[in-house]
């Protein structure tokens, strides 16, 4: 057996993980062609590289196929409901920040912040018979959050890609995604509410709390964790 750690297969996020690792001495690496998703560990006996979507690692490790992974925290308690439960935060990486926000159309002057949204959503039903919609990918974090500050009447229509884009689309009245710079927000003539940050991610590293692990598998765990400098 031997310590399994996902990472995201491409782009940006796995060469910033390759490069926080090899900081420490621990060489991560593609192996095989573009195309194939295999990897190789060199700095530590032991563990076995395995490359995901950055959004399939929450569900290897919360099904314990998985010891440990690099993820946004967005993904991982979006996906996983009572998430401390299923993983442990190891060490957080300092690469891949963005916050989840609520925005609205910048022509809402008099909506600035959650109790205007509130009031602004019971308007928008007693006037239209149906729900102000906002729209995210982030159904859960969306609905505890609007549910924390009280803002009912509103319904979360699902959107897996341009989500900005909707309000001008005219498929939703608000979205609630993730953003670096507000470039695009800004773009598309949407504001964030004042108090609309739902939760600061960045890239991650976490623990599987259900990967079996036996002695062998303890002791590489300990050895990685001093490599990393890990507290």
């Amino acid at each position: 057996m031997s310590v399994k750690l996902g990472v995201p297969s491409k782009g940006r996020l796995m060469e910033k993980t390759f490069e926080w690792f090899g900081e420490r001495g621990i060489t991560l690496s593609r192996t095989g062609s573009d195309r194939e998703y295999a990897g190789a560990v060199e700095g530590v006996d032991g563990v076995e590289l395995v490359l995901l979507s950055a959004g399939e690692i929450p569900r290897e490790l919360a099904a314990g196929r998985i010891h440990l992974g690099v993820t946004g925290t967005d993904l991982v308690r979006e996906k996983l409901g009572q998430w401390d439960q299923q993983v442990e935060e190891m060490a957080e990486l300092g690469f891949g920040h963005a916050d989840l926000i609520i925005a609205v159309p910048n022509c809402w002057v008099d909506v600035d912040v959650l109790d205007d949204l509130d009031a602004a959503a019971a308007s928008f039903r007693a006037n239209h018979g149906f729900r102000l919609r906002i729209a995210t990918k982030y159904h859960r974090l969306i609905r505890e959050f609007l549910y924390d500050n009280g803002v009912a009447d509103y319904q979360l229509v699902d959107s897996q890609g341009a989500t900005e884009g909707t309000v001008k689309n005219e498929t939703a009245e608000a979205v609630a995604d993730i953003t670096s710079t507000g470039d695009t927000l800004r773009a598309n003539h949407l504001k964030i509410l004042s108090d609309g940050l739902v939760l600061k991610s960045q890239a991650t590293l976490f623990r599987s709390r259900k990967a079996p692990v036996a002695d062998a598998e303890r002791a590489t765990m300990k050895e990685l964790v001093k490599l990393l400098r890990i507290d």
